[in-house]
């Protein structure tokens, strides 16, 4: 069984027991969280898919980490115009690990 989800504008394939990294989220490490945006599930070979979500279905996570990415370089050069500007980012995630799907 696995779901396919959405979350900070990105989506995700996730079954039970998955742990994935997602653009930071407001709760604490140790807190339950529900993820209602599921866009499809799979479930012994019947499918579900959501139109745009699969209704009364949604995904079970606990928060277990957050953290920060890898650092992502930018550089913005202009020929001819003295025109030079660097630009770091660090996106800010947070680990989930996937306790139950229902649907």
């Amino acid at each position: 069984m696995y779901a396919i989800i959405k979350t900070g504008g990105k989506q995700y394939r996730v079954a039970v027991g998955d742990k994935i990294d997602v653009e930071r989220l407001p709760n604490a490490v140790g807190d339950q969280v529900t993820l209602t945006d599921v866009l499809m599930i799979e479930n012994d070979g019947t499918v579900s898919v959501g139109k745009p979500t699969v209704t009364g279905a949604h995904v079970l996570a606990k928060v277990l980490d957050e953290g920060k990415g890898r650092k992502t370089i930018h550089f913005d050069y202009r020929n001819k115009h003295r025109r030079r500007k660097t630009i770091g980012h660090r996106q800010q995630y947070t680990r989930l690990e996937i306790s139950e799907i229902r649907g």
